[in-house]
């Protein structure tokens, strides 16, 4: 199986002692290509450094996070607008709207967002977006911009089905994380993730994040890596019905088509 991790925060500090080890573990649980998320001013330089560094197997995107978007200034945009133009650099973000954290305040988040939604436009690269407890919010200011840009992909999508119709009918993709396998909070995900078609569903670890609760041993650091996409596919796979090696083709092939790989 060819699996591609279209959510890899791997410029997270955790990474820095074993990083090569790490892409060695996910090339031998057959996850050959990694989706560097640049999520911040510098976040996305350094994403974009690890891409240049492993041409054909590391890409990245270049967007600020709406946790960070109360530091977004005229110079963060210019530096943004420059990153996109990169060939290693294939989607806008992660951008978004984060009311469950308001980590930035909410009208900051909306004014980051849509300047980040101008980017995309302008540079003419997909979106990788980032939504928590803001659909409404979020759905009316894409809804301004989805037809001016090539491809969307509402990332580690935790909402509910209702939401993920509204945004299947904008034609967006879907980023399905190890969320699902949460047996607190992502029960409702295995319900309807078999609704999301073969062609807009994409899978994503978010590591260092959201390390699967069902992967066996857990490990005692409780960090996740890309290693673990195998896992997760695995579980999606069993939600649709479908042998895994479907699930992870389907997916590798939509995420080629999305970030042009």
């Amino acid at each position: 199986m060819q699996l591609i991790d279209i959510g890899a925060n791997l410029t997270h500090e955790s990474f820095q002692h074993d990083f090569q080890a790490v892409l060695e573990r996910a090339l031998a649980h057959g996850v050959n290509q990694m989706i560097v998320t640049g999520a911040s001013h510098t976040g996305s330089d350094h994403a974009l450094e690890l891409a240049r560094s492993h041409p054909g197997k590391l890409y990245a995107t270049a967007g600020v996070h709406p946790h960070h978007a109360v530091d977004y200034n005229d110079h963060t945009d210019a530096h943004l607008r420059n990153l996109a133009h990169a060939p290693e650099v294939r989607a806008v973000g992660e951008t978004g709207l984060d009311y469950h954290r308001n980590y930035s305040p909410r009208d900051a988040q909306l004014t980051v967002f849509e300047r980040q939604l101008q980017i995309a436009v302008d540079v003419g690269k997909p979106l990788f977006l980032h939504q928590r407890d803001a659909h409404h919010d979020f759905l009316d200011l894409l809804k301004r911009y989805r037809d001016k840009v090539p491809a969307v992909v509402v990332h580690c999508f935790t909402d509910t089905r209702e939401a993920l119709l509204d945004y299947l009918a904008l034609d967006c993709h879907i980023g399905i994380t190890g969320w699902i396998c949460d047996e607190r909070r992502g029960t409702h995900l295995r319900e309807f993730v078999r609704e999301i078609p073969a062609n807009r569903l994409m899978i994503e670890t978010d590591a260092p994040y959201l390390l699967p609760r069902t992967v066996r041993p857990q490990p005692s650091h409780r960090r996740n890596e890309p290693m673990y996409l195998r896992h997760i596919c695995e579980e999606i796979a069993r939600d649709r019905g479908e042998p895994v090696e479907v699930t992870a083709a389907n997916s590798a092939a939509a995420t080629k088509a999305f970030f042009g790989l």
